[in-house]
């Protein structure tokens, strides 16, 4: 069992999910899950969230292709909550215009922009701006190392094989941030937590199954490679992202979230060749040590402080909106989250780790 005394960041994540509901059969348009992702980042930053994170993805069921965008629409209108992609897809991205959008974003919510930079667990992007899935990984190493070499310099040089060459070019705007925050996320890979680990980049897990506690093999990999490579232990960062529903009740929250939950994943199951999503499949991974993080405020938190005593994390993403699900079910869940669930996990963990 790992314990930290590092402060817990606790946030929102979503893909904008418009998967048509179970329940009528009708999606949600774009336009329309667009702009209620602003009055979610609004109200999370109101109920006292640390951050709110939209991932990229460039496929039908999805509103989400431009993060970045949706982000800055609400920076104006938000004060505290750091806005970060959830995830980018370096792979198939132009790093320049990655770190301009989200150098632009900092700029407009002073100081609170963030990266996630992963491969994705889709593919769609990259047909679609004219990549290879054979450079796959080479891909995402070549994005990476010139991000980084952006945000730590204003001209930069640098030479690749996929990319055409920078010669000692400037890169505007330069963040407020310095450095820009870039996280390394990842499903799952050996190799993703030591890349992190050797960069001294904080690093997100993706829990979308099984159980969470079986991720410490990886945190702990990550924690050495960072060690072996030279960073202090002490300033690691580790969060996990996982789906998840607050409703008044335990009943009341998986009545909820189940036929949305099971509607997308049968969805991309389709495609992936995977078994039915079903009610057992969901209960399971309602339990205590599931990844399903469904039920009444006592019990999210529960199951948040048990994550936090496994893997030592810093922070905790939990992954709204999971198929579609009405706006105002939505901001309910978000209220609840900040307003129950993240006071009764602070006290509870400043009982335990001694910061009360």
């Amino acid at each position: 069992m790992t314990e930290r005394t590092t402060p817990m960041e606790i946030g929102i994540s979503t893909f904008l999910e418009t998967t048509p509901n179970p329940a009528t059969g009708k999606g949600m348009s774009h336009a329309e899950r667009l702009r209620n992702a602003v009055e979610e980042i609004v109200l999370a930053d109101q109920v006292g969230l640390d951050v709110y994170g939209i991932g990229e993805h460039h496929r039908i069921d999805f509103a989400a292709s431009a993060p970045a965008i949706i982000l800055a629409a609400a920076a104006p209108m938000t004060k505290n909550i750091r806005l970060t992609s959830a995830v980018t897809v370096l792979s198939s991205a132009d790093p320049v215009r990655v770190f301009q959008d989200f150098a632009t974003l900092d700029g407009i919510s002073n100081g609170r922009a963030e990266i996630m930079a992963g491969r994705g667990s889709f593919i769609e992007s990259f047909p679609l701006f004219g990549h290879s899935l054979d450079h796959y990984d080479e891909l995402f190493e070549e994005n990476l190392e010139l991000l980084l070499a952006l945000r730590e310099s204003e001209k930069v040089t640098w030479r690749g094989g996929h990319r055409p060459a920078i010669e000692n070019l400037g890169v505007y705007p330069r963040p407020v941030q310095d450095p820009l925050p870039v996280w390394i996320a990842t499903g799952g890979s050996p190799e993703s937590a030591i890349r992190a680990g050797v960069l001294g980049l904080p690093v997100v897990f993706a829990i979308i199954g099984g159980m969470p506690e079986r991720f410490a093999p990886l945190v702990n990999l990550y924690k050495r490679a960072a060690k072996e490579a030279g960073h202090d232990p002490s300033k690691l960062q580790i969060a996990t992202h996982s789906h998840g529903y607050i409703g008044d009740t335990n009943e009341q929250a998986a009545e909820k979230l189940f036929p949305a939950m099971m509607a997308q994943f049968n969805t991309i199951g389709r495609e992936r060749g995977w078994a039915p999503y079903t009610r057992a499949t969901f209960d399971d991974a309602a339990s205590l040590r599931g990844s399903l993080y469904v039920g009444d405020p006592e019990y999210v938190a529960e199951k948040i402080v048990l994550l936090r005593q496994n893997l030592g994390l810093t922070r905790f993403f939990l992954h709204a909106n999971a198929g579609t699900m009405t706006h105002q079910e939505v901001l309910r869940s978000i209220e609840l989250f900040g307003t129950k669930v993240v006071p009764i996990v602070r006290k509870e963990l400043a009982r335990m780790e001694g910061t009360e």
